[in-house]
């Protein structure tokens, strides 16, 4: 059953794409912010951020884990709303519809335009975007985050893993940041989500790798990845890389300030051209995942 499930929430995923309207990942993060409000300490020691930003969390995150299980565990109906839930936590159509718009305006030479669309779905400054770069990495990271991740805790623990992972990772991009706000009011977000995260995203990167280059993106997954920051974006961009056989990383302005980030990769900087081959190396690592869960459970049937 876990297979037709997964099955048909990513053709849902894929013919219906995600919600435009009434999306639960969109109605938590105003919910998150309500939490945030009645939670931060006006005490701002560290030990008080830490302490309420784990109760946050808690009252976020769990009880609609546990909602999640007794939903799914509902007679007859229980596998119907197993696929809805799923097809919600999943992402892979919307890598296409955020990231074509920004293809069409390469195509057009409308290289403003490209820098809008991008601006959309990276935090970096507009006007200093590396349009193929920001757009590549994005789209590497979001399909770890967004679709392999999303796979992985269905596996392990069914609708309530994939939530409490879903919600794990949508409070991380609300309150991760390391700035005064959230540095400790959100380190607990930010480590729980690096927890769920870290098998999900070892597994993406060793999918990219055998979907693309393999021997160049497991060389840049082992050489360039513990110079990262993220100890899970790492692997996955950097082996993203070097099955694309381009470069990521290096400068990044954010609110004005550049960052030298490390390189990842070889042979120069992504192109244009590039970004489609990207999506086409998430597409073929999700065919591959399919494969795999599909023969494991064939052979735990017999």
């Amino acid at each position: 059953m876990t297979l037709l499930i997964i099955l048909i929430a990513l053709f849902l995923d894929w013919i219906l794409g995600e919600p435009k309207r009434w999306h639960p990942l969109v109605g938590f993060g105003r919910f998150s912010q309500r939490v945030e409000a009645y939670f931060y300490p006006n005490n701002k020691h560290h030990n008080s951020l830490l302490m309420y930003g784990l109760f946050a969390w808690i009252v976020a995150v769990i009880p609609l884990t546990f909602a999640s299980f007794f939903l799914t565990n509902i007679p007859f109906v229980g596998d119907i709303i197993s696929v809805f839930i799923l097809y919600l936590c999943i992402g892979h159509k919307s890598l296409y519809d955020h990231v074509t718009p920004i293809i069409n305006a390469l195509v057009k030479d409308d290289e403003d335009k490209a820098k809008l669309y991008t601006s959309y779905i990276v935090s970096r400054d507009r006007e200093a975007i590396h349009v193929p770069k920001a757009t590549i990495e994005s789209i590497l990271e979001n399909g770890s985050d967004a679709i392999f991740a999303a796979l992985f805790w269905f596996i392990v623990a069914g609708v309530p893993g994939v939530v409490l992972y879903r919600l794990s990772n949508t409070l991380d991009a609300t309150w991760g940041y390391k700035n005064d706000r959230y540095l400790y009011f959100g380190r607990v977000a930010a480590r729980i989500d690096d927890l769920l995260n870290f098998i999900p995203a070892r597994l993406t990167a060793l999918s990219y790798a055998i979907m693309g280059k393999t021997r160049r993106a497991l060389s840049c997954w082992r050489n360039q990845a513990p110079t990262w920051d993220s100890p899970n974006a790492g692997p996955v961009m950097a082996a993203g890389a070097g099955a694309l056989d381009i470069e990521l990383g290096g400068l990044a302005r954010y609110h004005g300030v550049w960052h030298h980030r490390p390189i990842l990769g070889l042979n120069g900087e992504a192109q244009a051209a590039d970004i489609p081959r990207a999506l086409d190396l998430v597409t073929d690592s999700v065919f591959l995942w399919v494969l795999v869960i599909t023969v494991v459970s064939g052979v735990m049937y017999v």
